[in-house]
């Protein structure tokens, strides 16, 4: 009778865990499903929602090059007015032009450099603001290290550069447009992440602690405003071609900004792939790359990300010396 009762409960036990394996690998493989359905068949919240073709406007930062103006083209093609924020007017005023031109949409501009943090500054922004009615606010403008490395040989300009435009340049231009967003009970906040900012970086420490602030405050704030008619969400981002990048080829996992802001602009509200709440991963490749990225262990991809910042700062070090030693060489046959 014992040996009965003893294989009864390692029967009971081996089937509890068999269980637990089943629920596990169905969990798995439901997540799988729903990530392929969102990356290629459902569409996201309407751009209608906040106010496209209704006079609204698209408020875009950092939009003078790659990204952000591709935004800015994309928004306008979908009837927003755009207000353009940058650091040079001159490409401003011509991007807004063509912009006016091609998509028949009112244009705006407003020069500022987000590494100054002037105050002053975004209360004139503000005021431009204050009078037309904003939609959409795209937190685009970024910054990162020159090259990866370590924290202590970092200069204290380039850190401080990057809290400044990455963090305090999101938190000042969203406390300017959320209240009248609040008001109208419609809005959309976009904050340009980073896989960064979901897997710690090592040699890109503050850049990479830069973008997981923005993930962390980005639910914070979605949760706070999600039942006033306003989505706030973290575009979580691999690399897009671009000159921040300083990739110039586009790849499997590497889009061009084209249809990267495409693959944005569709997938509102769905998570495409990220696991982490009011975040979306929308361009296909990187979805799903950030799928399998939530099987491993965290500590993996540190160990990867280490051992891939570490190479490429060994590289670009080599570079810097080559390009003196010729600037060197230069100088003394001149």
């Amino acid at each position: 009778m014992e040996q009965i009762a003893q294989d009864s409960r390692l029967l009971a036990a081996t089937s509890a865990l068999a269980a637990v394996g089943v629920a596990a690998v169905s969990f798995k493989v439901f997540s799988f499903l729903k990530t392929l359905l969102e990356l290629y068949v459902l569409k996201g919240v309407s751009l209608k929602k906040f106010g496209a073709g209704n006079g609204s406007w698209a408020v875009i930062t950092g939009a003078s090059d790659g990204i952000g103006k591709e935004f800015a083209q994309q928004l306008a093609k979908n009837k927003f007015n755009v207000l353009l924020v940058s650091r040079t007017a001159s490409k401003l005023e011509t991007i807004a032009k063509e912009i006016g031109d091609q998509y028949g949409v009112e244009t705006k501009t407003y020069a500022m450099d987000f590494t100054k943090g002037d105050n002053a500054d975004f209360a004139r922004l503000g005021d431009l603001m204050s009078n037309i009615r904003v939609g959409v606010l795209v937190n685009n403008v970024g910054t990162n290290h020159d090259i990866p490395t370590p924290f202590t040989e970092e200069s204290d300009k380039v850190i401080e550069d990057i809290i400044e435009v990455n963090v305090m340049g999101a938190l000042k231009m969203t406390k300017l447009v959320l209240p009248q967003m609040q008001t109208n009970r419609s809005g959309l906040i976009l904050n340009l992440g980073s896989f960064a900012g979901m897997v710690p970086s090592p040699y890109l420490s503050v850049y990479s602690g830069s973008k997981a602030f923005l993930s962390t405050w980005t639910q914070s704030l979605a949760k706070e405003v999600e039942n006033q008619g306003i989505i706030v969400q973290n575009v979580n981002t691999y690399f897009v071609v671009s000159s921040m990048s300083k990739i110039r080829r586009p790849s499997f996992l590497i889009p061009l900004p084209k249809p990267y802001v495409a693959s944005v602009l569709s997938k509102i509200g769905l998570a495409c792939g990220s696991n982490v709440p009011f975040t979306s991963t929308s361009y296909p490749s990187q979805g799903l790359a950030n799928w399998f990225m939530n099987l491993l262990s965290p500590n993996f991809w540190i160990t990867q990300n280490f051992n891939i910042q570490k190479d490429v700062r060994r590289r670009a070090l080599r570079k810097r010396e080559r390009l003196a030693a010729e600037a060197a060489s230069g100088s003394k046959t001149a």
